[in-house]
C-alpha cells in the first residue's frame, strides 16, 4: 500500500509517505510559506522512497478545521495532484491527527497511561479555539460530538462516566482561559503538539484498506467557522 499524506493547516507544514511497510517524513514549522515548502517536500518524498504519483494507492490530506488558507492550500495541492496522476483522496480531520498523535506517542503513555478520552484544542485565533472530544476504543478514535469553533471559556468536557481525560493541542498554551478545565478535568495535558502528516496517513491506512477513498473532486477544505468562511456578496443600492 502506497500512500502520500499532506498537512498545512497550522504553523506546522508537513508531508510523509508510505511505501509497503516503509516510511518516510518531512516537518517543518513556519510562520508562513507553506505554499513554496509543501511540493518541494512531496517530490523529496518520491524520489526517496523510488516511485511517483501514480504509483500511490490514495493521497491522504489535513482537510481542517485549521487557517483558512492552510487548508485551502491543502485541498488544492492534493486535488491538482491527484487528478493528474489519477488517484483517490482520502480526507482527515486535523483535530483527530492530534488526538492521534497524543495517544500514540511514548510520553503521553509515561505520563497518562490510563488516558480513555482526549480533548483536542487547537488555536484558532480571534480568540476563539477549534475542538473536538474523542473515546479511545482499542487502536481506534471515536468522535463524541460535532467539531466546533468555541471560546474557551465555552469549552465542557462530554459527559462521561469513569473516563480519564487528557488534553492536546497549542490551543491550551495560546488560551489562559482554558486553565481551569486544564487543571480540574484533565490528567494531563500536550500543549505542544499540531497535526503531523504522519498521523494523517496513519488515520488513512484503514479507510484505504476499505476501499473508502474519494474521487479528486471531493479533496474539499473544512473551515468549521463557516460564517467567517463564506464569501460575502456586496449589496450594491440603486
Amino acid at each position: 500500500m502506497n500512500i502520500l499524506a499532506l498537512d498545512t493547516s497550522t504553523e506546522a507544514c508537513s508531508a510523509a509517505l508510505r511505501v509497503a511497510d516503509r516510511g518516510f517524513e518531512r516537518y517543518h514549522e513556519a510562520p508562513r510559506g507553506h505554499a513554496e515548502l509543501i511540493l518541494p517536500m512531496i517530490d523529496e518524498l518520491l524520489v526517496e522512497a523510488g516511485i511517483t504519483l501514480k504509483d500511490l494507492n490514495a493521497i491522504a490530506f489535513g482537510r481542517g478545521p485549521g487557517s483558512f488558507t492552510g487548508v485551502r492550500l491543502a485541498a488544492s495541492v492534493v486535488q491538482g495532484l491527484a487528478f493528474g496522476a489519477g488517484v483517490g483522496v482520502v480526507p482527515v480531520s486535523t483535530l483527530k491527527a492530534v488526538a492521534l498523535r497524543a495517544v500514540a506517542g511514548r510520553a503521553v503513555a509515561a505520563a497518562a497511561p490510563q488516558a480513555t478520552h482526549v480533548l483536542v484544542c487547537n488555536d484558532a485565533r480571534m480568540d476563539e479555539v477549534y475542538t473536538a472530544a474523542f473515546a479511545v476504543v482499542g487502536s481506534e478514535l471515536v468522535a463524541l460530538g460535532p467539531e466546533q469553533v468555541l471560546g474557551p471559556g465555552l469549552v465542557q468536557l462530554p459527559s462521561v462516566a469513569g473516563a480519564h481525560w487528557i488534553g492536546a493541542g497549542r490551543g491550551f498554551r495560546a488560551y489562559p482561559a482554558l486553565g481551569p478545565l486544564r487543571l480540574r478535568a484533565l490528567e494531563e495535558v500536550f500543549d505542544n503538539m499540531l497535526p503531523h502528516a504522519v498521523d494523517i496517513l496513519e488515520l488513512a491506512v484503514p479507510e484505504v484498506r476499505a476501499g473508502r477513498v474519494l474521487p479528486p473532486a471531493a479533496a474539499l477544505p473544512i473551515y468549521v467557522r463557516d460564517e467567517v468562511a463564506k464569501v460575502r456578496r456586496p449589496v450594491i443600492t440603486l
